[in-house]
Parts: structure tokens; sequence; C-alpha cells
């Protein structure tokens, strides 16, 4: 079974692609592949740091989505993304609306793929 979170960052990307270019699909690719690895991915272009945002935004989606779902069997959007958005809240790779449409689309994933 595919991990969901890779799930997860590949389709939020594919949404995303329009808004930040067709190369984004491949940087999350690259991130999820990073993210095995013991190393931080180079983030010397924006876009790779985009991808890597997306997969990090992804994994805690699903870790507050499962965590959620042992409460509430439908835990509402808002509250998915309110968690992420107080999770990321020190984050600065990404400005607040590009990082709250980001989390928007993951959440969306998310609940889809459940």
């Amino acid at each position: 079974m595919t991990d969901p979170v890779e799930h997860i960052a590949r389709a939020a990307a594919v949404r995303l692609a329009a808004e930040h270019g067709p190369a984004l699909p491949a940087d999350v690719e690259a991130a999820l592949h990073a993210r095995g690895s013991e190393r931080e991915p180079d983030r010397y272009l924006d876009l790779i740091a985009l991808g890597a945002l997306i997969v990090s935004v992804a994994t805690l989606a699903w870790s507050i989505y499962t965590d959620l779902k042992q409460k509430t069997p439908n835990p509402p959007p808002d509250v998915l993304a309110r968690a992420i958005r107080v999770q990321l809240r020190e984050t600065d790779e990404a400005n607040n609306a590009e990082r709250d449409r980001i989390i928007d689309v993951v959440v969306s994933e998310t609940l889809d793929h459940h």
C-alpha cells in the first residue's frame, strides 16, 4: 500500500502546479525521496523548498488527521486546517497566503484520501 503522505503530497502538487509551475510535482518527488534520507534536501531553488513544504504539510496533516479521527469519525476540514496552521506558525518557508493555500489543498486531499 502506498504511504498516504506520498499520495496526499503528490495530489496537492498536481493541484498547485498551475499556480507554482509545472515542475512542482517533480520537486515534491525530490522532497519525498529526500524525506527518507538523513540529510535535508538542498534548498537552492524556491520550488524545491516549496516541494519540501508540501511534503511537510502532508506529513503533518496525516498525523493530525489520524489523531483527530480517533476522537471523531469525520473531523471537519476547518479543525484540521487550524491544527496544521498552529503547528506551522513558526515556518518561514512561505508567506502566510501561500502557506494557507497549501494547507487548504493538503487538507482537501487528506480528507479525500481517507
